[in-house]
């Protein structure tokens, strides 16, 4: 479909089908492409046109907002989603595996140290964040899904890894440097670094905080960013990031309530990346949200994220990221396997229940892109409306 747009809401991934105004006005020779590049985007806003056309058929069309309903994600074109990845899932579960191993050991190592006042050695930082990123790119998808298996216990440390992982692929998706991204990635992993100084019994509490309580945990950012200029010689982004990732667009977010372009863009990255990495997670207070129903939920948060960033999260993700349980209009049930190269609604499903007889059956991988399919995805579906338990198997094996 065609639809006319102002430039100012450019955004990478939406194809430009022709430019409103004079040929000589706009500063491309042609006028019928996807948009790859910000500076792309940046080199027609600073032309004298301020219109164009653009086909979401061939590319992202414009949210500027989601719709609230029951478990229906927000409507993404489907098509474009990150570069193909280099190492197929099934290969690269077994490398993620062994990073978020690794990982672990060697955060639970920096937070214990942060904890005690004790300067950390920042190559121990880059050489973890080295290896994420190099997992990442091969298959962003794998290392991402395995953070989500890990245990309430786990949750300190791991959440800060599974942030780095999400802002590493989040920043390559986007279109930044190798540089950039590992500056997201250093960032992602030192965030919570303040949470080090807050009491375990609050960190662990299984019940709500008091209002005392929760404007002890406010501090954290603070918190961070006195350890960072204190004990670790890191750069400007971890330092923003670490302070910044808990404000909002609309300004209500802490500790400062900056709102909109005040926000760094990684800063805006790493608030996406934080929430949806802990609603996602099991808690000591609560069972995490299946990956589906997380970003259908934020997507209803309306001030919380930088829309276009969250569009592209959605669109690195996955409308139905791997994990997720979907039912079939057949009436099968499975666990969304794998992503499928150029289509956010078509994944690899590994089917192992149907709905209709209320009971398992022999496990098979459909391929939604494959057009000689039939069957299609109906939408999500909660694992304990059918008593579906550990469904992680069907889709790490």
């Amino acid at each position: 479909m065609l639809k006319k747009i102002n430039t100012r809401d450019l955004t990478l991934g939406m194809h430009v089908h022709k430019f409103c105004g004079r040929w000589l006005d706009h500063p491309f020779w042609r006028s019928d492409f996807t948009l790859e590049s910000h500076k792309d985007i940046l080199t027609i806003r600073q032309s004298n046109i301020t219109e164009v056309v653009i086909d979401t058929h061939k590319g992202l069309g414009i949210v500027t907002h989601f719709e609230p309903c029951d478990l229906i994600l927000p409507e993404l074109p489907d098509q474009i989603i990150p570069a193909p990845k280099t190492v197929p899932m099934g290969d690269e579960i077994k490398q993620a595996t062994k990073v978020y191993a690794k990982s672990k050991k060697a955060i639970q190592s920096m937070f214990n140290d942060a904890r005690m006042g004790k300067s950390i050695d920042l190559s121990t930082t880059k050489t973890v964040v080295s290896e994420i990123s190099q997992s990442v790119m091969r298959n962003s998808d794998a290392l991402i899904s395995i953070m989500r298996i890990k245990t309430a216990d786990e949750y300190t440390y791991m959440h800060s890894v599974a942030v780095c992982a999400l802002m590493i692929a989040l920043a390559n998706s986007i279109g930044l440097d190798q540089q950039e991204c590992t500056d997201a990635g250093i960032a992602g992993l030192l965030h919570d670094i303040g949470k080090t100084k807050m009491p375990d019994d609050i960190l662990n509490k299984p019940g709500k905080l008091t209002d005392q309580e929760y404007a002890l945990m406010k501090t954290h950012p603070d918190e961070g960013y006195k350890i960072l200029t204190k004990h670790y010689n890191v750069g400007a982004t971890a330092l923003d990031v670490c302070l910044h990732h808990h404000e909002k667009i609309d300004g209500s977010g802490y500790p400062m309530g900056l709102k909109g372009d005040q926000i760094s863009l990684l800063s805006r990255m790493g608030a996406i990346c934080d929430v949806y990495d802990a609603v996602t997670s099991d808690r000591p207070y609560k069972k995490g949200w299946n990956a589906a129903e997380a970003l259908q939920r934020m997507s209803q948060w309306k001030g919380h994220f930088d829309p276009q960033l969250f569009q592209g999260f959605v669109k690195m993700i996955g409308i139905y990221p791997i994990g997720c349980l979907v039912g079939l209009a057949s009436g099968k049930i499975g666990v969304v396997y794998e992503q499928n190269k150029g289509t956010l609604l078509k994944p690899r499903v590994k089917v192992f229940f149907s709905s209709r007889l209320n009971t398992y059956i022999k496990a098979e991988v459909i391929d939604f892109s494959d057009p000689s399919i039939k069957d299609k995805i109906v939408g999500p579906e909660l694992p304990e409306r059918w008593g579906i338990k550990d469904i992680n198997h069907y889709w790490t094996d």
